[in-house]
């Protein structure tokens, strides 16, 4: 598209946008200097997470952790169990690494260009470019699921994902304007929230209804083009759920790999066959549950279950955790729902 094209988008988009702006706990109100801080911690905490669930989870990280000061010298500990149930716990860590680096190497500011945000940790090429943009009002594309799904609209992209989206990326650098780059950024983003929806697109009531390819088509919905999705493979492993004293043995995962780093359940090994009682923790009477717990990753989905014993004695490392506070020992959602089995099953 030439400079006139982009105009015509980027003003209508705008004028909605003004008066249909989503409400957000981390958006500056109109006229406002958007909060830096607030701005990087809720593009992290939205990546494959919805704005509802983010909304409470958000305001309660604030008011504990305010300023990249208070991030950066927070515990480890603390802030993956705070993270607990946001998924990809990997991003917690990122988060910490980077306010101690903001903190240790940029005096306590979040550096204002997207080459500079992408030397911290955690930043890739969308939260850098949504954080120069909205942050800060530099001109960055930024291309997020929901703008993602615009722009295959507006140019009826007919490459399936994930191939398309370098054109994709390619056509929303056409139509990003030099002014407003973060208010641009955020209007893609609602308008594919509330009006450009995943099915049931609700074009009459569209702005860019009049440039839109997809809509031309009859059929807005088809975009973008998706491949089929190939089946996940299926594991199996079991829980094991350690009484002691009135306390549960919890363990520290590995830092690497999934649920990296958080407080869990111990488990045997996720295999294509139930393991049983395979690196059971310690030697005890096992009495398994007659119920299993489901959970899906990324790349496949797991069933696992639950094997219930007392003892003392354990052939790892662990922490005994009081029962009547295990929701404060920050569980991801998988080592949640056991738990909740087993205290049911109790």
């Amino acid at each position: 598209m030439d400079a006139k094209h982009r105009i015509d988008i980027a003003t209508p988009l705008l004028d909605w946008y003004d008066r249909h702006r989503r409400d957000l706990p981390w958006r500056a109100k109109a006229g406002e200097t958007p909060d830096a801080y607030r701005v990087w911690l809720s593009e992290v905490m939205l990546q494959q997470t919805t704005v509802a669930t983010v909304r409470p989870r958000f305001a309660e990280w604030v008011r504990r952790w305010p300023t990249f000061a208070d991030l950066a010298a927070a515990d480890e500990a603390d802030v993956m169990a705070a993270w607990a149930g946001l998924g990809y716990y990997a991003r917690a860590r990122n988060l910490l690494a980077a306010a101690r680096a903001i903190a240790t190497e940029h005096g306590g500011e979040l550096p204002d260009t997207e080459a500079a945000l992408r030397a911290l940790p955690g930043f890739g090429d969308y939260t850098a470019a949504a954080v120069a943009a909205i942050a800060f009002g530099r001109r960055a594309v930024v291309v997020d699921a929901n703008v993602e799904r615009v722009v295959a609209r507006l140019f009826a992209i007919a490459d399936p994902l994930p191939g398309g989206r370098k054109a994709i990326r390619a056509a929303a650098e056409t139509i990003t304007p030099d002014a407003r780059a973060g208010d641009f950024a955020q209007a893609m983003m609602d308008l594919g929230s509330a009006i450009c929806t995943p099915r049931r697109p609700r074009c009459l009531l569209c702005p860019l209804h009049h440039a839109c390819a997809a809509q031309a088509t009859g059929a807005p919905e088809s975009y973008p083009v998706k491949k089929p999705n190939a089946p996940r493979p299926h594991r199996h492993g079991t829980i094991f759920w350690l009484e002691h004293d009135d306390a549960v043995l919890l363990v520290r995962r590995p830092d690497k790999g999934l649920l990296g780093g958080m407080r869990a359940l111990p488990t045997g090994p996720w295999s294509d066959a139930p393991p049983g009682l395979a690196e059971a923790p310690a030697e005890a009477d096992w009495r398994m549950i007659d119920r299993t717990v489901s959970h899906g990753f990324t790349h496949f989905t797991l069933d696992l279950a639950i094997a219930v014993a007392r003892s003392d004695t354990l052939r790892n490392a662990g922490e005994w955790w009081p029962i009547a506070r295990l929701d404060e020992a920050g569980l991801p959602t998988l080592f949640a729902k056991a738990a909740d089995v087993v205290r049911r099953e109790a």
